[in-house]
């Protein structure tokens, strides 16, 4: 008597991509909520951390408010959140990288693996950038601009949500050079093309600026400058990584699970 087979291999194949891929996502979960655990109870303290830079500029005997009955809790909860996931944002790269990997060829893989770490490393960069350069300048400039008789009083939250704009704008710009070698790798353009659309990169870098940025010179212009600066480093790492070629050897992709 016949048997009938459900699965296929490449269903079965699926299905245990998708086990993989629930499993590594529920680690990374777990890791999260651990660090966020044992950051809860320094919520408070990071928050002072965090609006240091605004504190040190407001006039004397002036202090920040909370408008909102919850924002006493709700801003440190947001904030202890999103310290854990940048904490755990490493171990996160390795699960995706360790998903991701198998299916790679040998060339490949030693060029993405250091992209990860480098794209890591770059946004923290970008982070430190805007905390300790942009904000002491651009909240600085908010704060000597207030007209007289006028207190310059920041809500919790409001605060907290600038920043945290600030923060991603910065980290994601410091990702320009990955963007770049990833761009010319790929064969979508080559070196010589970004070079001659040069002007038009500058002139964009400093319309995102304008988009991302609060409605002042100085924030804009320290968000411009260090985009094409970082484009000009993806130019050059990637005139340093040898042209992509078509994988001849390695017919078969090797595992490395």
């Amino acid at each position: 008597m016949p048997t009938n087979h459900s699965d296929s291999p490449g269903e079965s194949s699926l299905i245990q991509h998708l086990i993989e891929l629930r499993s590594r996502l529920l680690r990374s979960i777990a890791v999260v909520l651990l660090v966020f655990i044992c950051l809860y109870p320094f919520a408070n303290d990071m928050y002072t951390l965090l609006a240091q830079p605004l504190l040190s500029q407001l006039p004397e005997n002036a202090t920040m408010i909370a408008t909102d009955v919850t924002s006493p809790f709700m801003a440190p909860l947001k904030l202890s959140l999103l310290v854990a996931l940048l904490i755990a944002l490493p171990y996160v790269f390795y699960q995706v990288w360790a998903f991701v990997a198998p299916g790679l060829y040998r060339h490949e893989r030693r060029l993405i693996f250091p992209l990860i770490v480098s794209s890591v490393v770059l946004f923290y960069l970008g982070l430190l950038f805007a905390y300790y350069l942009v904000f002491p300048m651009v909240l600085g400039f908010f704060t000597s601009i207030a007209p007289e008789g006028v207190s310059v009083m920041t809500d919790i939250t409001s605060y907290l949500d600038f920043v945290l704009k600030m923060f991603l704008a910065f980290g994601l710009v410091f990702e320009v050079p990955i963007v770049t070698v990833v761009l010319i790798y790929s064969g979508l353009v080559t070196v010589q093309q970004l070079v001659d659309k040069r002007p038009y990169i500058i002139v964009g870098a400093f319309v995102i600026g304008m988009l991302l940025t609060p409605p002042d010179v100085f924030s804009q212009t320290m968000l411009a400058v260090p985009m094409w600066l970082l484009f000009e480093l993806g130019l050059l790492v990637a005139r340093l990584i040898p042209a992509r070629t078509k994988p001849e050897a390695e017919t078969v992709k090797e595992d490395s699970r």
